[in-house]
């Protein structure tokens, strides 16, 4: 976690991926971070001199961060995650291609 903010009703939570990552983290796609299957809202790529990591923020709503560990999450807090599915199998099948 690199930035948590209250949003409205939701906290935004900004996560910092490594760049190998990033092709499959895609706006208004999905990611499961903590075994929680989220919609990504946005996604930017930091230049290599800054680290050349991935960023992508959701939004959490109050009923989520009640029931998960997201509500205990703060800046510098890691968690798991699994990329979309869909996204390995599209990685497979150009893989295949090439």
């Amino acid at each position: 976690v690199v930035e948590r903010r209250r949003e409205g009703d939701s906290q935004r939570f900004t996560f910092a991926a490594p760049a190998a990552l990033a092709p499959f983290i895609a706006p208004k796609g999905s990611a499961a971070l903590d075994g929680v299957s989220l919609t990504v809202n946005e996604v930017s790529d930091e230049p290599v001199e800054n680290g050349g990591v991935c960023r992508f923020g959701i939004n959490i709503v109050p009923h989520t961060a009640a029931v998960t560990t997201f509500g205990g999450l703060e800046v510098g807090s890691a968690v798991n995650l699994e990329i979309d599915l869909v996204a390995r199998y599209l990685q497979r099948l150009m893989q295949k291609r090439a």
